[in-house]
């Protein structure tokens, strides 16, 4: 299969096209959330350059000082930022590159697995150049860990079976100034029994409206969602929640994260989460817990039907970025 596609026949792909962008790329939501600075515009099919080859890329990032993925140019997003490098490098415009997230991320959350893919209307001989121009020019706190080319069925949103974020917790009296970015500070002793007890509950398919923060963004989303495990894993005083689930709402995670917490400090029951759940409203939850801090929150993985994940045949080899060596010894003699 090539990875050049055309917009006209075959109708498979003319389809898939049409499936990309008749929506707008950053209109799903998961549950880190997505902050304000909507897309734009849709994009229209008819304004592709053929032939058209996709490119799939993955990107950790710091997101303290960003207003999370979404673009907007001010306060700057993720998304805002890795376009104006590839703009840069590929001398495309932002419509031309139709860059789509897997996870529009809150402000403050972190990615380590961040996933997105971008078109060009040429192909590349080899990708570790571009690989490195493009984290040459983005700033330390954001970086591409991978680029590959994709086929032309993948998509970073539509093709996801899977998202898997953390959450961090520092339970301590004294905080670790190293963590303070990346783990929230509980003073109060935490009882992770009962915290495990409790996020065996999420487990399942459920309807999450209780869990939901309302979004002027959000255009009647699927409340129905499937938690596959959730897990509260110690680390000393760190406590590491990993939650892997089909897709999240609206600061989903970040609620069941709160509601825990709560759990944790013996302040309610681990049954009242089935009672919560049951109840499908948000201010219900909002008796109990307010959504946790974004900055202990990080999208680790993204998990893909793996047909989508297939390289094209005649394509560049996937880049995991360029090793750098020496060839020989330049320290002076003496």
């Amino acid at each position: 299969m090539s990875y050049a596609v055309a917009l006209g026949p075959p109708p498979s792909l003319l389809k898939f096209w049409n499936l990309s962008f008749n929506y707008s790329p950053n209109s799903g939501r998961d549950g880190a959330g997505g902050s304000g600075g909507g897309e734009d515009s849709n994009y229209d099919v008819h304004k592709l350059t053929l032939p058209v080859y996709k490119w799939r890329v993955v990107i950790a990032y710091d997101g303290t000082r960003f207003s999370g993925w979404q673009y907007q140019q001010s306060p700057p997003t993720i998304q805002c930022i890795v376009e104006k490098a590839l703009t840069q490098i590929t001398k495309q415009t932002r419509r031309d590159l139709h860059l789509v997230g897997a996870s529009r991320t809150d402000t403050g959350v972190h990615a380590w697995g961040q996933v997105a893919h971008f078109v060009t209307p040429f192909s590349y001989d080899n990708l570790e150049s571009i690989h490195a121009a493009l984290n040459g020019l983005l700033p330390p706190d954001i970086r591409v860990r991978e680029i590959s080319p994709a086929v032309p069925e993948f998509h970073a949103r539509f093709s996801v079976k899977s998202k898997i974020y953390h959450y961090k917790i520092y339970n301590s009296t004294i905080m670790d100034p190293f963590q303070r970015h990346y783990a929230y500070h509980s003073v109060y002793k935490l009882n992770t029994c009962a915290m495990k007890e409790a996020a065996k509950h999420f487990i399942g398919k459920h309807d999450f409206s209780a869990f939901a923060n309302a979004s002027r963004n959000d255009q009647t989303p699927d409340p129905m969602k499937s938690i596959f495990r959730f897990e509260v894993n110690e680390m000393g005083p760190l406590l590491q929640l990993e939650v892997e689930g089909s897709g999240f709402l609206y600061r989903q995670v970040r609620n069941m994260v709160a509601l825990l917490m709560q759990i944790g400090r013996e302040a309610i029951p681990p049954d009242i989460v089935p009672m919560i759940l049951g109840s499908r409203d948000r201010k219900e939850l909002a008796k109990y817990a307010l959504s946790a801090p974004p900055h202990g929150l990080c999208l680790v993985s993204i998990n893909y039907n793996q047909e989508h994940l297939q390289l094209p045949v005649d394509c560049p080899t996937v880049s995991f970025g360029r090793p750098q060596t020496i060839r020989k010894c330049k320290l002076p003699l003496f």
